[in-house]
């Protein structure tokens, strides 16, 4: 009988369910049966890739952003009590399925309440440290708390430089962590593709920065002059699609849509989250970043990567077409992968 795994990825943006299509099919290649646990855009988005699935949906983080980016870590922090209420449902959800169903083991993707001291459960970050500032000393030590919980913590990044995650997924002393670095992790596969579009926006992330971004694209935009392909990130049951001369929207893509318009695409223009890093370094792409205002994250990814000459960044603030010259001086991102030993790393199961 196939074991069953429960594949939970956190909804924010919908970069935690887009690398979880990457463990999904190396459990299915490796004779598992995957359940998909979410919520939101996550769980649509796991929903359309695997509708032969089982899928359960799990209680709504919903953490609200501001207009401004500054002064985030203080808006998340007014949040705390409602994370933590979110956990709890997290937990109270996870030992109702774990009753109802015949689970063998959980992969969470960053959702720090669905684990279980009774069967194996692992995490997949690349946060071992979590940057917020003037608070990035606490807030790192209380993460990693909460890893403590799982049995593994599976980073998705090399071990050793050159490795994309920089401060964020290693530490600089030992740590009693059991870490596992599982390579890069990529839904997408470099493919020959004659150039179609000049220039591909790629936007994700939480509103209301994901629209503020579009709107302020979507109005330098209009002055450039070459072939570009608008995916606005916005996922809905059906695709939609429109097109304006040689300006083409679509609300979303799914995988297999999405590689071959990145690797048709000359330059991405894109948020600096970490799964997006990732898509890039596997295509061997050219692009420039636009973290999203407040997210450190974001912030130190475009900053390291400009500070290595491969990929020029600025705030969404001070963005405008004029800024995209400086692709023609920066590197690109292209990264070496290959499949970690799945028969060692699901051995856990």
């Amino acid at each position: 009988m196939m074991k069953k795994i429960l594949v939970a990825p956190l909804n924010w943006g919908i970069g935690h369910a887009t690398r979880c299509i990457t463990i999904i099919n190396w459990l299915l290649n490796s004779n598992f049966t995957p359940i998909i646990a979410s919520d939101g855009d996550a769980l649509l988005l796991l929903q359309k890739e695997f509708p032969n699935l089982e899928s359960i949906t799990l209680p709504a983080l919903n953490i609200t952003y501001q207009k401004k980016g500054k002064h985030l870590d203080f808006k998340l922090f007014t949040q705390l009590p409602h994370i933590l209420k979110t956990l709890k449902a997290e937990k109270k959800a996870i030992k109702h399925i774990l009753k109802t169903r015949e689970i063998d083991g959980i992969i969470s993707d960053c959702r720090f309440g669905v684990y279980s001291k009774t069967i194996p459960s692992v995490i997949i970050t690349h946060q071992l440290n979590v940057l917020s500032g003037n608070a990035t000393y606490f807030s790192s030590r209380l993460n990693q708390l909460q890893l403590k919980k799982f049995k593994e913590v599976w980073v998705p990044d090399f071990k050793n430089n050159p490795n994309l995650s920089g401060r964020l997924g290693h530490f600089t002393k030992k740590s009693k962590l059991k870490t596992k670095y599982l390579g890069p992790l990529s839904r997408l596969n470099k493919t020959e593709n004659k150039t179609e579009y000049d220039l591909m926006v790629l936007l994700s992330g939480p509103e209301p920065q994901r629209s503020l971004l579009e709107n302020k694209l979507v109005k330098e935009l209009q002055y450039y002059k070459g072939s570009v392909l608008f995916v606005k990130g916005i996922i809905e049951t059906e695709q939609t699609k429109t097109t304006n001369g040689a300006f083409i929207v679509y609300n979303f893509m799914t995988s297999e849509a999405l590689e071959k318009a990145i690797n048709s695409s000359k330059t991405i223009i894109c948020r600096s989250g970490y799964t997006t890093v990732m898509d890039l370094a596997k295509l061997g792409k050219n692009a420039f970043f636009i973290p999203t205002p407040g997210q450190y994250e974001q912030e130190y990814l475009a900053q390291r990567f400009t500070a290595l000459k491969l990929v020029p960044s600025c705030s969404q603030k001070e963005f405008s077409l004029n800024k995209l010259k400086d692709i023609e001086t920066f590197k690109g991102l292209n990264m070496e992968y290959s499949t970690p030993d799945l028969k060692a790393l699901f051995g856990l199961f």
